[in-house]
């Protein structure tokens, strides 16, 4: 990719302001010229979707009633999907190292922050509007198919996941935001250590393998604490809407816990990215 192709010619930049936009042009080019941002963000939605339809069509509730959070089950697709979200933010940064790319934009854009910055805001607003596409399909999906598996007002679910009740509505839109710091926090891991699968390994790590050893811990004071600090566990705590006193975090700190995560790691990604050659 040329430079004028990207956007980088310097002979258009003028103000602070008009290089800021120039750059978030030149990484837009580049996100929409790969065909697999598209792909990739389309297959975070699909399979956000279609894990949170089977988890709603594999649970049943009797005519004893039973203790399900319906608004959990059927965001549950959100843990698969998060691992495409985390290959689209670590594609955005792994690509240009691997291919060099990185040097022509860094010569042609020497304010690394702002390069930083312009993938970190295009990255966030794309898993942000995939994100609340998914989100919406899957709370419309067990709001379908809840109901012909005994979650109805008989066994004490009224108003089944209706958007106009808070709780739903605050788990709803928390699991977009959940979904769009599990993309900065992985563009931050990215940033810093450069190698695509490396990062790939260490955010899935800390998404999926984390909740596991948490799991396994016997001291129930130690497995609580692991829950209120690890970024997976602690950040769907954002998705409850039922049994809220048993939870090690609210569920706003518990998503304020991964946005200390995803914070932490861009500042990391954006140290190394200033004072370390490409």
């Amino acid at each position: 990719m040329s430079l004028r192709a990207a956007g980088l010619s310097r002979s258009r930049y003028g103000s602070r302001a008009g290089y800021g936009l120039q750059t978030l042009h030149a990484e837009w080019t580049k996100l929409r010229t790969v065909a697999s941002t598209g792909w990739l963000l389309l297959g975070a939605a699909v399979l956000t979707v279609a894990v949170s339809m089977a988890a709603d069509a594999a649970v049943t509730c009797s005519s004893s009633g039973c203790q399900v959070d319906t608004a959990k089950l059927s965001l549950t697709g959100v843990q698969a999907g998060q691992a495409v979200v985390a290959i689209i933010a670590v594609l955005a940064v792994g690509n240009e190292y691997s291919t060099g790319m990185i040097r022509i934009t860094l010569t042609a854009m020497p304010r690394r922050l702002t390069v930083l910055a312009a993938k970190a805001a295009l990255i966030a607003g794309l898993v942000l509007a995939a994100a609340a596409v998914a989100v919406l399909a899957s709370v419309l999906a067990g709001r379908l198919i809840l109901p012909g598996h005994g979650f109805t007002t008989a066994h004490g679910y009224p108003a089944l996941l209706s958007l106009g009740n808070g709780p739903v509505l605050r788990a709803a839109c928390g699991s977009v935001l959940y979904l769009t710091l599990v993309a900065l926090l992985t563009l931050g891991v990215a940033t810093a250590v450069r190698e695509t699968a490396v990062a790939t390994g260490l955010v899935l790590g800390l998404l999926y393998v984390f909740p596991v050893v948490t799991s396994v811990i016997g001291n129930q004071h130690w497995q609580r604490h692991l829950q209120q600090i690890g970024p997976m566990t602690a950040g769907l705590d954002i998705q409850a809407t039922a049994g809220l006193k048993s939870l090690p975090l609210t569920p706003w700190q518990g998503l304020g816990v991964l946005a200390l995560w995803a914070a932490g790691a861009l500042i990391i990604g954006a140290l190394i990215l200033r004072f370390r050659d490409a």
